[in-house]
């Protein structure tokens, strides 16, 4: 089968397309022809050895993936050769068929397209893992969204606003705010050219926000921290400024305010249950059109370096998906 091949870790550069052999299914897992995966920062990261999971050599990316089973392993019962799914698969996605834990595959409703899914499943269950279990969000309440315009960041501008929030999204950009904007998002705040602070502080009457998504941070946890409410959920998701804050510990005494991480991989490994009825409650958003995946563009095995190297390059807004079941030559946008 043709597949994007990490043939040793090293840098993107390196990835080539090239034939695997198509892979077998053990007990408890299943194989998919993958007909879309997304492309994530940690795609770029597993290829390079910088990841906490390192596939045997060679191996490809791609570890959120749409398409219809295969073949089943023994054990597996919920879904049959055949049935539309969508599956977290930490690698192997960038490939005509990969194969999928079935513990962390779940059936795809027929009104959720094969894109939307491998746009979102990431993204919108790790966002929805956040403000929905994590920071417990209620209607009304001011949510703070750091790299508003990124593939977590626009998920969690859907999600808070469909849960009747008022949304405040900071980004890098006017052109970042403005795809912002056109996802709901009600203030919008320039962080690299405005104080982050004051800005919250002025957008709510000086309040704060009750709960901030942090994907970003940097110096800038540290500044929404202080701009968040008393009793705020502050939740850490990422680090994509490339620096781990420091966190003053008497900023969440004197707000009284939490600080939660916000891991969706352990939640799939250490509460199945629990995220597979958060999954089936964003494909159902994603079926009714409340939540609407942004699939910036979709490019064929060849044109996925390209992709992951702009989305490395942090020059991705949305986000990009790969379809390895077009031809060579068949990218597009």
């Amino acid at each position: 089968m043709r597949a994007l091949i990490c043939q040793a870790y090293a840098p993107l550069d390196a990835l080539k397309v090239g034939e695997l052999p198509e892979p077998v299914p053990a007990a408890g897992e299943l194989s998919i022809r993958v007909e879309a995966a997304g492309i994530n920062f940690y795609d770029t990261l597993i290829v390079q050895g910088k990841y906490q999971v390192k596939p045997a050599l060679p191996f490809s990316p791609g570890g959120e993936v749409a398409g219809t089973v295969v073949a089943v392993g023994e054990g597996v019962s919920h879904v049959r050769p055949g049935d539309r799914v969508c599956a977290f698969t930490s690698y192997g996605g960038y490939a005509e068929v990969c194969r999928a834990r079935a513990a962390q595959t779940w059936p795809l409703p027929d009104a959720v397209d094969f894109r939307a899914a491998a746009a979102g499943l990431v993204t919108y269950g790790t966002a929805w893992f956040g403000l929905h279990d994590r920071a417990r969000i209620r209607a009304g309440d001011t949510v703070l969204v750091l790299g508003a315009a990124g593939g977590v960041g626009l998920a969690a501008v859907q999600i808070a606003k469909a849960a009747g929030a008022r949304v405040i999204a900071a980004a890098g950009s006017a052109e970042r705010l403005a795809l912002c904007r056109a996802h709901g998002a009600d203030v919008l705040i320039d962080y690299t050219t405005t104080d982050l602070k004051d800005a919250v502080k002025a957008a709510t009457g000086g309040n704060g926000a009750d709960i901030v998504v942090d994907v970003v941070g940097g110096p800038y946890t540290e500044a929404a921290l202080r701009a968040t409410a008393w009793r705020g959920r502050v939740l850490v998701i990422g680090f994509a400024a490339g620096e781990i804050p420091r966190i003053p510990a008497n900023l969440l005494l004197l707000k009284g305010c939490e600080l939660s991480g916000v891991f969706w991989d352990e939640l799939m490994r250490r509460e199945p249950a629990e995220a597979a009825r958060q999954v089936a409650d964003v494909l159902a958003h994603f079926a009714d059109g409340r939540l609407q995946p942004p699939v910036t563009a979709a490019c064929g095995l060849e044109g996925a370096v390209d992709a992951m190297r702009s989305l490395a390059a942090r020059k991705v807004a949305g986000k990009l998906i790969v379809l390895p079941q077009a031809g060579q030559g068949d990218d597009r946008s």
